[in-house]
Order: C-alpha cells, then structure tokens, then sequence
C-alpha cells in the first residue's frame, strides 16, 4: 500500500470514524441536559419561538448591523464558500461519491473552484486579521480560536496547491491537514456548525412559549 492510499483509505475511514463519534458525543451530550419543568401558562409556541429564533437570526437587527456590519458580510463571504468548496469542487464531489454517498452531482468548472476558494480564503485571512488587530477580539481570544483559523487556512491552501490533482504529494498533504482538521473539529469551536441550532432553538423556546419574539 502506497503513502496516498493510506491517506485515501485507511487514515481517511479512522478520521471520518473520529469525526461521526465526536460530534454524536457533543450533540447527545447537549441533548442529556435536564431542564426544569415550565409550569407556566404557555401563551404561544414553544415550538413556533425555536423556528422564527433559527431563522430570524441569519441577519442581525439593523439596531445591531452598524457595529457588526463588518464580521456579517465578510463571514457569510467565508460561511457560503467555505460551504461551496467542500460541496461543489470537482475533486471533493468526486471523493464523496468514491468514498462516502456513491452518487455525485454537477459540480463547479476550475474556473469558479478558484474564484471562490479565493474569495473564502480572504474572508478568512481578513476575520482572522481583525481578531488579531481588535485589541477587545483579541483578547477575547484563547488557542482555540486560533488554531481553528489557522488550520482552516492551511487546509484551504493545501486545497489549492492540490487542485492538479496530478500531484500526488500535493494531494496528500491536502487530504492529511483536512484529516486533521476532521479529527479538531469535534473537540473545538467548529461544532458551532451544529450546536448553532440547538443554542437558537432552546432561547427561542423559552421566549416563544411566553409570547415575546426574539
């Protein structure tokens, strides 16, 4: 077995097994925290309050827009194609349906894989650059913070050397940082990823069932 097909195989199935354990573990860990009782008189939706909080929540009050405008559109830039490149780039569709769905999907031409990694790699390096810059973000900030960013830009720009997919070394040290990125995530700041909706929809439950939108 050569270097790259242990990267592609073995070391690739023992990450996404890390990775599947580690996020079932935080999520149901989530889930297992009791909560007393409302005895209360509902005035509205407990159920209808998580919703709207979910979505509501995509954008910012305009009360709250001035001061934030910044990370809100320079992150949805990050956000949305961070989102289009692990879905949409040719050779991540292609190692989905070999290794993981069995069926793939239209995916982006070169041309736009690139214009939009390097659109997600400045929204990054610009966020990153801000935390650093901010005296308040920055001191805000613990290793955590940092290594997400970090690593998320090694793998963005081993991503992008390897995009000559001829290169086998270029490929497998893209396809090692985004393991280790995958074996990070559970254990960090990236479960935000999910835990997001579980945080929107637990506030906007309580504050639904009283009849106050949030």
């Amino acid at each position: 077995m050569s270097v790259i097909q242990f990267i592609e195989g073995p070391l690739w199935y023992f990450t996404a097994i890390v990775f599947v354990l580690g996020v079932v573990w935080r999520l149901s860990s989530l889930l297992r925290f009791a909560r007393r009782r409302d005895f209360t008189l509902a005035k509205a939706s407990a159920a209808s309050g998580a919703w709207v909080a979910n979505l509501r929540h995509f954008v910012p009050r305009s009360i709250f827009l001035g001061p934030t405008r910044f990370n809100f559109y320079v992150g949805y830039l990050f956000h949305l194609g961070l989102l289009a490149l692990l879905l949409f780039a040719l050779p991540h569709m292609e190692f989905l349906r070999d290794h993981v769905l069995g069926f793939g999907w239209p995916a982006l031409p070169d041309w736009a894989f690139i214009i939009v990694a390097e659109v997600a790699f400045g929204s990054l390096l610009l966020l990153y650059l801000r935390r650093l810059m901010d005296p308040v973000l920055r001191r805000l900030s613990d290793r955590d913070d940092h290594v997400v960013a970090v690593l998320t830009l090694i793998v963005m720009l081993t991503g992008c050397m390897a995009l000559a997919r001829s290169d086998v070394f270029l490929r497998g040290l893209h396809m090692l940082t985004a393991e280790a990125w995958l074996l990070y995530f559970p254990f960090s700041r990236l479960m935000h990823t999910f835990t997001f909706v579980f945080s929107r929809s637990y506030t906007g439950q309580v504050y639904g069932r009283r009849g106050e939108v949030l």
